[in-house]
């Protein structure tokens, strides 16, 4: 799906996985300067950030390619884990009503490279799209702290700010943040 003359968006396969994660490593730590110190960025990124490959799995996360790179990647989810790679998550991963419950944005992470050309508001726009088209009216996510300006400029509003505590007693603010999707 082009959507700039440099850019071509399109569904995350399995064979991409490796690609993203280093994306994501790279992103989660130099995309999170002035947002989180240098410890609460690699704590992050070595043990909540990463693809989730549930998504990948049902075809719901994306990846932006600029020629042979990945310049971004997220995607949107009708599971309730609300954020984390495979690594975070434990326990069943239940799919989500859309009658009741709201979709999930999730691991959108730009190659530092790639920055405030936007490339997040594209992916946002895609996942709503699909969202809507399966039937889900809101959306929400948990966002990190680099994320959140973001999310505000794609409408989302902050529910719920939180902190986790990660190994080494490590503790990261996030955001819990939600949209109504308009058709």
């Amino acid at each position: 799906m082009p959507f700039h003359d440099d850019f071509i968006l399109r569904t995350a396969e399995h064979g991409d996985i490796d690609r993203l994660n280093a994306l994501i490593r790279k992103s989660g730590v130099e995309l999170s300067q002035g947002f989180y110190s240098p410890e609460q960025a690699q704590a992050l990124t070595e043990h909540v950030f990463g693809v989730d490959t549930a998504l990948v799995d049902d075809r719901t996360y994306y990846l932006v390619e600029a020629g042979n790179r990945i310049a971004a990647c997220g995607g949107w989810s009708r599971r309730n884990t609300l954020y984390g790679g495979d690594q975070a998550k434990s326990g069943e991963d239940p799919l989500l009503d859309p009658a009741t419950q709201p979709a999930r944005i999730r691991a959108f992470f730009v190659s530092p490279d790639f920055a405030r050309r936007g490339l997040g508001m594209k992916l946002i726009a895609a996942c709503q799209e699909a969202a809507l088209k399966a039937g889900f009216s809101a959306m929400e996510l948990g966002s990190t702290m680099p994320g959140v300006p973001l999310y505000r400029a794609a409408g989302f509003e902050i529910v719920e700010e939180f902190e986790i505590t990660l190994p080494g007693n490590i503790k990261a603010p996030l955001a819990r943040m939600s949209k109504r999707l308009v058709p």
